[in-house]
């Protein structure tokens, strides 16, 4: 298992900055999956969401780097995808985003394949609770 990098900050305030961000470039479908009681997960919690096109899911990635270094100071851990722009995965350890084009999100269908999560989908109202 990962060790949290900064002690300043829970996985459920990472993951709130991370929805904060998806929410700010209008983000569709958000879904928080929380992975704890998932035997063999590998984080917290997957953030997962779809943009339109490759410009928006680029712009949806800047600015959930850009929310959770302003709140946190962290940059993610790891990052992937932003060259392909189809699925751009950001790793902060405890939370892991994904950002897919529609089409690649149906075809990974990660809500599937972690069953067992508790899924919580997020919308445009929750943006001043993420607040």
């Amino acid at each position: 298992m990962r060790i949290n990098k900064s002690n300043e900050f829970s996985p459920e305030q990472i993951r709130d900055f991370v929805v904060r961000g998806m929410l700010e470039k209008k983000a569709q479908d958000i879904v928080v999956m929380d992975l704890r009681n998932v035997k063999n997960a590998i984080c917290d919690y997957f953030v997962l969401c779809s943009g339109n096109s490759d410009t928006q899911i680029d712009a949806i990635s800047t600015s959930i780097e850009e929310e959770v270094y302003k709140a946190s100071h962290q940059d993610p851990w790891h990052k992937e995808g932003k060259l392909n722009r189809e699925w751009i995965l950001l790793d902060y350890v405890d939370v892991v985003a994904h950002v897919f084009k529609k089409d690649r999100r149906s075809f990974y269908d990660l809500e599937q394949l972690w069953g067992d999560a508790e899924i919580q989908h997020i919308d445009e109202s929750m943006l001043s609770v993420a607040s």
